[in-house]
């Protein structure tokens, strides 16, 4: 095996190691150790496998590293996003990029706004779009009397 480098989302951190997941094939990566990652960072760099069995991998290489922070907002989401919503068919996704950098989210549900909301919070997919959007700071809004959820990927 050789080198890969690309954006990696920790999704894994003890002190002395690490699971780094690529954000755009998947492929997961076992760290031998901890390089002082936590979980939800992005890592901009190389990494490569361990010889002699190349069973573990090690950062070669960090060009950057930044955290996500995920937040369950209390707010509700804007009028904006409730217009996209009404405009939507139930269960549909709609997808706006923000002005800059980032994107929102925007799904019309009936019901389960909760449940919805609970499952865009715990899901490691939600860390790895992040990155791939350049954000910083994932916001989840909802509400419940109109069956909008939001989902903010926001650059700071």
């Amino acid at each position: 095996m050789s080198e890969k480098s690309g954006t990696f989302v920790v999704t894994h951190a003890e002190d002395e190691s690490a699971v780094v997941r690529d954000v755009e094939t998947a492929q997961v990566h076992t760290l031998s150790s901890n390089p002082g990652l936590e979980v939800h960072d992005v890592l901009e760099g190389t990494v490569a496998p361990e010889p002699p069995l190349e069973v573990a991998w090690e950062v070669v290489d960090v060009a950057e590293r930044r955290s996500i922070e995920v937040v369950d907002s209390d707010l509700e989401p804007t009028t904006r996003e409730k217009e996209l919503a009404a405009d939507a068919e139930v269960g549909e996704l709609i997808q706006e990029e923000r002005a800059g950098t980032g994107e929102i989210h925007v799904f019309n549900l009936e019901s389960d706004v909760e449940d919805a909301a609970r499952d865009v919070l715990e899901d490691e997919e939600t860390v790895a779009r992040a990155a791939r959007l350049e954000a910083v700071r994932v916001e989840v809004r909802r509400s419940a009397d109109d069956g909008v959820l939001s989902v903010r990927y926001l650059p700071d």
